[in-house]
């Protein structure tokens, strides 16, 4: 970033509330000691607890992706490349809230933080399901040649299962110009609710990771 480049903290928005899953959610983890006839894909958990967790860096992701495709903030180029424009040019509101990594006088910090979502444990309501905290789903995939039928079992944590969302959102006064709070909240809002209507994790495609966002609230933290 330039030594010309000014940056100050104005204020900083605490965002939280829960995740709540509509169809059951697979965030893969390792697959480190699977044995035969285990199963062929596990999810994330917390190595501690043994939790499944939403890892912050996944719904951070989705949720840029899903503002910069709404933006228009990205493009395809030849040989099936995409560049995400919105990752270099300021203009873009995805850019100003997520930042940037260009090395210049145009680079911007993140302004929004987003923390590993939590398994609310209560939300299962006590009951004992074959997996902790999740469920093994079979399904069968068709060989398009032999019509052979391939089983396989993949681990999801399974649909009514809720998790704690936190995000900060750090407003700065930038080379004397203060972020427009309202902006940058629409903008964490539209994303949140582009993301109910595509999916979190893996085979959204095949009805995995519908999610819905409840009891959001914005407020402001001390500094």
């Amino acid at each position: 970033m330039s030594n010309n480049t000014s940056y100050s903290l104005v204020k900083k928005v605490k965002i939280s509330g829960s995740i709540k899953l509509i169809t059951g959610l697979c965030i893969g983890g390792t697959d480190t000691g699977m044995e035969i006839g285990g199963l062929d894909k596990t999810i994330i958990r917390n190595p501690l607890s043994g939790k499944p967790y939403i890892p912050g860096s996944s719904l951070k992701g989705k949720l840029r992706a899903m503002l910069e495709i709404a933006e228009g903030a990205i493009m395809h180029k030849k040989m099936g490349k995409v560049e995400y424009i919105g990752s270099d040019d300021i203009k873009y509101i995805t850019t100003r809230l997520f930042g940037n990594s260009k090395g210049d006088e145009t680079q911007r910090p993140s302004r929004l933080i987003v923390r590993d979502c939590e398994l609310i444990e209560e939300s299962f309501g006590g009951k004992q399901l074959d997996l902790p905290y999740a469920e093994a789903k079979t399904e069968v995939v068709i060989d398009r040649i032999t019509a052979q039928a391939m089983p396989r079992t993949i681990e999801r944590v399974p649909a009514g299962a809720e998790f704690r969302l936190e995000m900060i959102l750090n407003l700065f006064n930038d080379n004397g110009t203060v972020d427009n709070e309202k902006e940058y909240k629409e903008a964490i809002e539209k994303a949140m609710k582009l993301l109910e209507n595509d999916y979190l994790g893996g085979n959204g495609s095949r009805g995995y990771g519908q999610i819905k966002f409840q009891n959001i609230k914005f407020q402001e933290v001390e500094i």
